[in-house]
């Protein structure tokens, strides 16, 4: 398989989760969280599937930043065929709808969309939450191509497979894909920067941060066995931690 990470940027996240790129300028100045806002692309002989699609950062010549990734790489949204989110906060998935001079519309037209239903549930129950975007999530789930799951745990395809493990959120599900003895390891936002296999904190920001804890070092142990490459979206320096 091809992992391409598609960063961003690095960001500061205040307390209302308003994004501010980080700049050498503003790097020291900015208060909030300093995170990177990085999905990824994986291409096997069966699919292109992406793992969440970031926030639909522009740059300064107002190119949308994963699209210039996508044809260094020689890829077309068109050629998506699966979006596999983990949980539906706003830095996850506001990118997966695009503005057009014709109105809003989905980035990438012909995948197949995975989203845990009790994960949307939540997030309705959670009206004025600022970590979710209620407008892009209204148009989200409005899109064709949805694949409703309801499962704890299971196969999507040969490749794919997931859980459900909370976490960051009640409901937030983990990726598994692997190809020809290779397997890629999506934590989202229990697993969400390499430093949090060095210190052993249950989160605040987390919905249940110990039982996040927890699971950092049931995965880490299992990485090391099983030689994982483990998928990092927030981390600042790094995107890929290989075991």
């Amino acid at each position: 398989m091809k992992i391409v990470p598609l960063k961003e940027g690095n960001f500061s996240a205040s307390k209302t989760k308003d994004f501010t790129l980080l700049t050498e300028e503003n790097r020291d100045a900015v208060k909030g969280i300093k995170m990177s806002i990085q999905p990824f692309l994986i291409i096997t002989e069966n699919d292109c599937i992406l793992l969440d699609t970031g926030i639909g950062w522009e740059n300064e010549a107002g190119k949308n930043v994963i699209s210039e990734i996508f044809d260094r790489e020689n890829i077309t949204p068109d050629q998506i065929t699966k979006i596999l989110l983990s949980h539906l906060h706003k830095d996850h998935i506001d990118g997966i709808i695009k503005n057009t001079e014709s109105g809003d519309e989905a980035s990438y037209p012909n995948a197949e969309i995975y989203i845990q239903k009790r994960e949307l549930d939540f997030a309705m129950e959670n009206k004025g939450n600022p970590s979710f975007d209620f407008d892009i999530l209204e148009k989200l789930i409005q899109l064709p191509n949805i694949v409703w799951m309801n499962d704890d745990q299971g196969q999507i395809t040969d490749e794919i497979s997931f859980e459900v493990v909370g976490g960051h959120t009640p409901f937030m599900q983990v990726f598994w894909i692997k190809e020809n003895g290779e397997t890629a390891f999506y934590g989202a936002d229990d697993l969400p920067q390499e430093s949090y296999l060095k210190y052993h904190v249950a989160y605040k920001s987390d919905f249940d941060g110990r039982k996040a804890m927890e699971l950092r070092q049931k995965w880490e142990k299992e990485a090391i066995e099983n030689h994982w490459k483990v998928l990092l979206y927030h981390d600042l320096d790094k995107a890929i931690v290989e075991f």
